[in-house]
């Protein structure tokens, strides 16, 4: 980037930096008028591409302070990529420490499953495990605990000491805000189910299984982290979740 473009990125995102003195128009009129004009233009498709992305979030606090709030996000963290599918990942953190939402603590982590939601819409598409190869493995017998697991890159799971899940119904109109109680935590399981992005409740011990697979544990030694720190923890119902809406992308069996 030349000093040139530094200076007019610099003064295309703050309103109090004049234009580059080797800016000109083409017609001779007002540059600082124009650029003021640009500037707005752009902010403006950024907050409404945040709003996209994050729909649930700007319904907590509503459209006119969504904006605003989006607006000092956009000055302080503008966009590097021109695809603005990955635009907002730094939303979340920002919102820990905006003064003006500290009332709403659950605010980031519902940030957090939107975002999740958006990076399943887009992730890259993965094979599926077929229900004959999950019944070979489960018929593994004394090998079965080796088993390897590779989760579809769709796959994000979010801990959460608030309701999103809860929260994030709320809006689908899947129950009534009124009967959310905020403070009760919930882990989120978000992924791309053939094609529709799903977010679904997890049941204990889920988040810590699919860590420790991702880890690259086998069957055994995950399923035992699992049950360690969640003493409800059912292997057969994780499973059969995950399986069902296409989170497990393949299966490793070990040799005889």
């Amino acid at each position: 980037m030349s000093a040139l473009e530094a200076r007019f990125a610099a003064a295309l995102l703050d309103p109090s930096l004049p234009a580059p003195p080797a800016l000109r128009s083409w017609n001779g009129s007002d540059v600082d008028g124009r650029l003021a004009i640009y500037r707005n233009n752009v902010i403006s498709s950024l907050v409404d591409a945040l709003g996209e992305t994050f729909p649930v979030v700007q319904e907590l606090v509503g459209e006119e302070f969504f904006r605003a709030m989006a607006a000092v996000y956009v000055r302080q963290d503008p966009p590097r990529s021109r695809i603005l599918a990955s635009y907002g990942a730094g939303l979340a953190e920002f919102l820990e420490s905006f003064e003006p939402v500290s009332s709403l603590p659950y605010l980031p982590d519902v940030a957090r499953l939107e975002f999740a939601r958006v990076q399943a819409c887009h992730s890259a598409d993965a094979p599926v495990a077929t229900a004959t190869q999950v019944a070979a493995a489960l018929s593994a017998g004394a090998r079965i605990g080796r088993i390897r697991f590779d989760w579809h890159p769709s796959l994000a799971v979010i801990e959460s000491e608030w309701a999103i899940v809860s929260l994030f119904a709320a809006h689908q109109g899947v129950v009534d805000i009124a009967s959310v109680d905020p403070a009760q935590p919930e882990t989120a399981v978000v992924l791309r189910d053939q094609s529709d992005v799903v977010v679904l409740p997890a049941a204990a011990g889920l988040a810590a299984f699919v860590a420790a697979v991702r880890r690259g544990s086998a069957l055994a030694e995950a399923a035992g982290e699992a049950a360690s720190s969640h003493s409800t923890f059912d292997l057969a119902l994780v499973l059969g979740m995950l399986h069902r809406h296409g989170a497990i992308a393949s299966i490793h069996l070990p040799l005889e």
